[in-house]
């Protein structure tokens, strides 16, 4: 069974920055769309970017410019580089691993807290 665990959550001050990771238990990482998500307390969970296995990758508007996902398919890991980080960034951050419907795993979150 596939698992997946994120690290890298703290707490920071605006304009600062924060690396999370995302490593998974799989031997054909190379073909999983890997996504980031965050859920701010009394707020839906929304994706805040995405890498294919071609590692394309989308971002949502609030954070495109400022963050920045990448992938390491010798490391299983997913990366999601945020810079520049703002109060409303503060949320718990989710991973998803994703491929075709037979892959479609959540960790267990991080938490982000942007304050001053």
């Amino acid at each position: 069974q596939v698992q997946v665990v994120e690290s890298g959550g703290g707490s920071v001050r605006p304009g600062g920055s924060l690396r999370l990771s995302c490593i998974t238990s799989t031997n054909i990482f190379s073909m999983y769309t890997m996504s980031w998500y965050r859920q701010a307390p009394g707020k839906q969970r929304e994706l805040v970017a995405r890498i294919s296995g071609d590692s394309s990758a989308k971002y949502a508007d609030s954070v495109a410019g400022r963050f920045t996902i990448s992938r390491d398919n010798a490391k299983n890991t997913a990366y999601l580089q945020m810079d520049s980080l703002k109060p409303e960034d503060t949320a718990v951050y989710f991973c998803n691993a994703y491929y075709s419907d037979a892959i479609d795993v959540w960790g267990q979150g991080t938490q982000v807290t942007v304050s001053s």
